[in-house]
């Protein structure tokens, strides 16, 4: 294998890794790429950039330097790393133990795929064999989890606030699954003190890795920020302690072995944090999502499937561990030294970049009946962000405002639901600041309408007194749209939409003459002046994008909507819309097969409506029915008494008689059986009935 020469005629250090293909394996690899040899030893105060460190490396010379990073791969049919050298399968023994001779450095990390335990045990086993035929002298080093020291009791069993070290390695006791890990640790650090001037040899036990968009963590990342649950799982009771590191610190430990080459061989990777499982959870659903979290116990985790036994495993641990041996030998630059829950917003950034989780934001404007709720409700469905509608945020919260913000309506009141402006202000701002909305981003329709409006509306009123004598136009960036666009037609145009819909919908809409045509007047007359709200974007830099619409056939307003989508670009929700499914019709076969997915739903939902509207009918029938018999036998109680107990013993009586008579008619008899009166009514009620 050819050596690379760095510009002083120095051969820059290979190093090995294997699996750079996942998540632990990869980022370790791209850190060390930008790494030159020795450059631990020298103090760097300056903050790296957070995404990718020591990338501001552009000269040549130091490119040569850096490591070169090899290694192997589980999918080699997966696109190759920029940041690798070489990458192939490690399927053949014979080919794998060349690469391996041809490093300087070999790191094998089994944090995440415990099934490499064998090809480590093998390699450092082979390269033992082979080290008197060593060109150069080699680094062996060895990454685990903690699950090795998983059931190890702290060294005062009655103070459980006492922290581990890498001195109670000989009494450390591992989980039951992970025995065989615990011997090839000891296995590598053994092989380590025979020939240590040709092979040394370290063992670095990692925290629960997190950092860059993925890690253990990331499940619970990914509901939170889909919102796919209103409350974030916690896995047991929580309240046992989870050592983790973030996934570049780990990276800066291993770097600082490879430049010092300590004379001490095992280390705990953790950073300084004693967060709890719950501490842990609850800061990622505050941050990305309700706060709210559930405790779920681990048999409904299993079921759930969302992480695997061996994951559930590495959540449950309960240690309080501390990397004195780091911190008394190395020169680490930490990333996040205070851990998880104190750097959770430098996280979440890192997992939205790495993850491209960007919100897309956009406002459209333009008069009414030109479609802007149409073409909104098309974005909010294929970018699933969220439709911002000002009048369906009025009619659902005017109920809700307690007595004082009722009272503050008056007749000056907007006219998007009869609020006072302030009050509208802070009900349309509490939807854009709410965690949906700065998660996915949102499509504000119809609003702001004046320049005046949209100053006011979103001013950072926390701005100092410089800030606003400076004259520039200062806002609150986390609710200020990034795509504008002003939807537009011609009056006639727009009469002829109104005057073609059914009347139903035209006053649902709002779209009664009188008011349309007012409305139109208003904002023609609000966009002819200087300051119009489309002169404000345009004054931030945010540069609106006119769009004419002049099709009376596209009712839907489809070409507006595919013209809208081709400038903003695909969505991202963790890749659920590919670019490739779309070359041949991008945009039209989604949108059909979304717009009737939701003509479903809303069908099933009146579906459900009717029947559960029919059931109360029945209900309410089977109600007056009964209440209507209740009525009439309470009003015949009093004639039934009567006849029970003054009518019916006498005509028993006269039937019995007319029986010992043999009357031919017994009615005739019964009329001058005693007392005849009493008959003779009996006698007229039964020829009228």
């Amino acid at each position: 294998m050819a050596d690379y020469q760095g510009g002083a005629g120095k051969r820059s250090k290979r190093i090995f890794i294997n699996k750079v293909d996942s998540y632990s394996s990869k980022y370790i690899a791209k850190f060390l790429s930008t790494c030159v040899a020795g450059e631990s030893f020298e103090d760097n105060d300056e903050e790296e950039d957070e995404a990718s460190p020591s990338q501001d490396k552009e000269s040549p010379l130091l490119q040569e330097q850096t490591f070169q990073i090899v290694g192997t791969v589980a999918n080699t049919d997966g696109e190759k790393q920029s940041f690798i050298v070489e990458e192939y399968s490690s399927d053949k023994k014979d080919e794998l133990y060349q690469r391996l001779t041809d490093c300087d450095v070999i790191v094998y990390n089994i944090t995440e795929d415990v099934n490499e335990l064998n090809e480590a045990t093998w390699a450092i086993t082979a390269l033992h064999g082979y080290i008197e035929h060593f060109g150069a002298p080699k680094i062996f080093i060895l990454v685990t989890p903690l699950m090795t020291w998983a059931l190890t009791k702290p060294p005062d069993p009655s103070d459980t606030d006492l922290t581990l070290t890498e001195d109670d390695f000989r009494r450390r006791k591992p989980h039951a699954n992970y025995k065989e890990l615990s011997i090839l640790e000891k296995t590598v650090l053994r092989l380590g003190k025979t020939r240590k001037s040709r092979l040394s040899t370290y063992v670095v036990t990692s925290g629960l890795q997190y950092g860059m968009g993925e890690g253990i963590f990331h499940p619970f990342f990914k509901m939170a920020w889909l919102g796919q649950v209103d409350k974030i799982p916690i896995y047991g009771n929580g309240r046992n302690f989870v050592p983790t590191i973030h996934i570049n610190d780990l990276a800066r430990v291993i770097q600082n072995i490879v430049d010092n080459k300590p004379k001490e061989n095992l280390f705990f990777a953790v950073d300084n944090s004693k967060n709890t499982l719950e501490d842990i959870i609850k800061a990622i659903s505050l941050s990305l999502g309700t706060g709210e979290t559930d405790m779920v116990s681990k048999e409904e985790a299993l079921q759930a499937k969302v992480l695997t036994p061996a994951e559930l495993e590495y959540l449950s641990i309960n240690l309080q561990v501390e990397a004195s041996t780091v911190k008394n030998t190395l020169n680490v630059q930490w990333v996040c030294e205070n851990g998880f829950v104190e750097n959770i917003h430098h996280a979440i950034k890192e997992y939205k970049h790495t993850r491209q989780l960007l919100p897309i934001k956009m406002c459209l404007l333009g008069p009414s009946a030109v479609g802007k709720s149409t073409v909104a409700k098309k974005l909010s469905i294929f970018y699933k962000i969220h439709h911002i509608d000002v009048k369906a945020i009025c009619d659902e919260k005017i109920p809700s405002l307690s007595p004082v913000e009722d009272h503050e309506t008056d007749d000056t009141a907007n006219a998007a639901g009869g609020l006072e402006e302030q009050t509208l202000f802070r009900l349309i701002r509490n939807e854009l600041n709410s965690m949906p909305c700065q998660n996915h981003g949102f499509v504000l329709d119809g609003f702001p309408k004046t320049y005046s409006e949209a100053k006011e509306f979103f001013y950072d009123e926390s701005l100092g007194y410089e800030d606003q004598r400076s004259g520039m136009h200062m806002f609150k960036a986390d609710i200020m749209p990034e795509y504008i666009f002003s939807l537009d037609a011609t009056d006639e145009f727009l009469k002829e939409r109104v005057l073609k819909l059914p009347e139903s919908t035209a006053v649902n809409m709002g779209y009664t003459q009188e008011k349309f045509l007012s409305d139109l007047v208003a904002f023609r007359a609000a966009n002819v002046e200087d300051q119009t709200v489309l002169n404000y974007f345009d004054e931030l830099e945010i540069h609106p994008e006119l769009i004419e619409i002049s099709d009376a056939e596209d009712l839907d307003n489809l070409a507006i909507f595919e013209q809208i989508v081709a400038q903003i670009g695909e969505p991202k929700n963790y890749g659920e819309h590919k670019a490739a499914e779309h070359k041949a019709n991008p945009l039209r076969p989604e949108l059909l097969e979304q717009e009737a997915a939701e003509r479903k739903r809303m069908e099933a939902e009146e579906d459900v409506r009717i029947a559960i509207e029919l059931e109360k009918w029945k209900h309410h029938v089977t109600e007056v029915k009964k209440q209507e018999h209740e009525l009439l036998e309470a009003r015949s109680f009093p004639l039934r008494n009567y006849l029970m107990k003054y009518v019916m013993p006498t005509v028993s009586q006269g039937l019995l008689e007319s029986c010992r008579a043999k009357a031919d008619d017994p009615v005739d008899f019964l009329v001058f059986f005693p007392p005849h009166m009493l008959f003779s009514g009996l006698y007229m009620f039964l020829c009228d009935s």
